[in-house]
């Protein structure tokens, strides 16, 4: 799993400054007025307004429980609730219609199946130049803040990007390996044999550091990028693949022994 952190994914982080709270937190009276007509008691009073809050910062309704504690005393607060419980709702259903009611004051239309869709098309597209999968995250998190739709959970954009990042490169591996002649390719399985005495492969001596600059260690160099160019026409295997797919592929064969 993708670490949330690497992405612009919106949420809260440490601690809630007093000015975030002010600026983002703060109910409008026509707000309260609003929350107060669709509910009875104090706690789905209060609910329903962090709801409201919470989605206007973050554009989708984190569980209340997940809400920082300092948050919720602050709009209890502003809402003149003091000593009112923890927010809450009675049941799925009513959390579900307190959503709905958000939706509708806020302007927004919620289709699941339309929200995957535009996510997944941005993913595809991008995959096909980018691998990192933080940056494929954040390519589907752009195409949906901009576009005024609200945010699926994290999870689900991580496993959407694992699995069309699989697909996209799953198609380049394979465009390239119909390019190598089936000589070739017996050549490229031979560097992976592990020499028993040694414990190494041949990839894995391609991928030894160059020494320092003697003349005999830059004999040896040269032997060694001999051997590289003797691998096949790496250029021809790789036209149209993108730099930044190639690098990062390099970057994955090197952690590899």
């Amino acid at each position: 799993m993708t670490s949330i952190d690497r992405t612009a994914y919106p949420r809260f982080r440490g601690i809630v400054s007093a000015r975030e709270l002010v600026e983002g937190f703060t109910p409008a009276p026509e707000e309260a007025t609003w929350a107060r007509g669709k509910t009875t008691a104090d706690q789905a009073f209060l609910a329903l307004v962090t709801w409201l809050k919470c989605y206007q910062r973050l554009r989708y309704f984190p569980d209340l429980d997940k809400v920082p504690e300092v948050v919720v005393d602050h709009i209890r607060a502003a809402l003149g609730l003091s000593g009112t419980p923890a927010a809450s709702v009675e049941s799925v259903r009513t959390a579900a219609r307190y959503r709905d009611y958000i939706r509708e004051r806020l302007g927004v239309k919620y289709d699941a199946t339309d929200v995957r869709g535009v996510a997944e098309a941005a993913i595809r597209a991008a995959a096909a130049t980018k691998d990192n999968p933080a940056d494929l995250i954040n390519v589907a998190l752009e195409e949906l803040l901009t576009s005024g739709r609200e945010l699926p959970g994290y999870t689900t954009l991580d496993r959407m990007v694992a699995k069309i990042r699989t697909e996209v490169n799953r198609d380049v591996f394979a465009t390239v390996a119909r390019r190598i002649a089936p000589a070739r390719r017996a050549k490229l399985l031979e560097l992976l044999v592990v020499d028993p005495s040694s414990r190494r492969s041949k990839f894995d001596r391609l991928k030894d550091p160059a020494k320092a600059a003697t003349i005999g260690k830059l004999k040896i160099r040269l032997a060694h990028l001999a051997d590289l160019d003797a691998i096949g026409p790496t250029e021809v295997w790789l036209r149209g693949v993108p730099p930044g797919k190639i690098s990062h592929f390099a970057g994955g064969a090197a952690q590899r022994r």
